[in-house]
């Protein structure tokens, strides 16, 4: 999963940069804006949403299930300070996506319970995309024992690169990226060179 910014380091728009890695394979796009109201991020989802559905690729929307379900997309991901999974599975149509954000092997558990469809684990290797976390190392032992917990599909978050992707994959979870990505000059050779030994026979 490529989990976006608003201005990728590239210099072209996010809409080219999302083409350009659903184009290089990328499964699934998290859109993730902090700082764009609902109003012009469901404008920003619905344009991302024709380039993933073209591309057969899943669009998620960062904590806001208002502008997933306005925009079409497929999901949408929550944290712990989000509305609570089960209230989204309610509202929810029956094939939308939830994702929840957890470190922990029970709340792990009682996310699966209350209805999500899969998690994002981290901060693996610590991250400077969320505040506070840059020096908080979960590693990858421990999106194991998430993963094997809630028995759920698992996606390492935080500080993931080229070279220590491996080692995430390693545990039977996908991975999540933001800065290896939005912040590579080339953000789908990035997307290939990480699905390159998924392709190989």
């Amino acid at each position: 999963m490529v989990i976006t910014h608003p201005r990728p380091a590239c210099g072209r728009s996010l809409e080219q940069v999302v083409a350009d890695c659903v184009d290089a394979g990328a499964p699934a796009i998290q859109l993730r804006d902090k700082t764009a109201d609902g109003r012009a991020l469901t404008v920003t989802a619905a344009r991302l949403r024709a380039t993933t559905t073209s591309a057969g690729a899943a669009l998620i929307v960062n904590d806001r299930l208002d502008v997933a379900l306005a925009a079409g997309a497929d999901g949408v991901h929550l944290g712990p300070d989000d509305l609570p999974v089960a209230a989204a599975r309610a509202i929810a149509p029956p094939d939308f996506l939830i994702g929840y954000s957890t470190d922990d092997p029970e709340e792990a558990r009682r996310a699966a319970a209350a209805g999500a469809d899969y998690l994002g684990v981290g901060a693996v290797f610590g991250t400077r995309s969320k505040p506070g976390l840059a020096n908080e190392a979960i590693g990858p032992d421990q999106v194991r024992r998430v993963r094997e917990a809630s028995r759920l599909p698992c996606l390492g978050i935080g500080g993931i690169t080229l070279q220590n992707a491996p080692a995430v994959v390693d545990t039977g979870a996908g991975i999540a990226l933001l800065s290896t990505v939005m912040s590579a000059p080339d953000p789908g050779a990035v997307v290939r060179h990480l699905l390159r030994p998924a392709r190989q026979p």
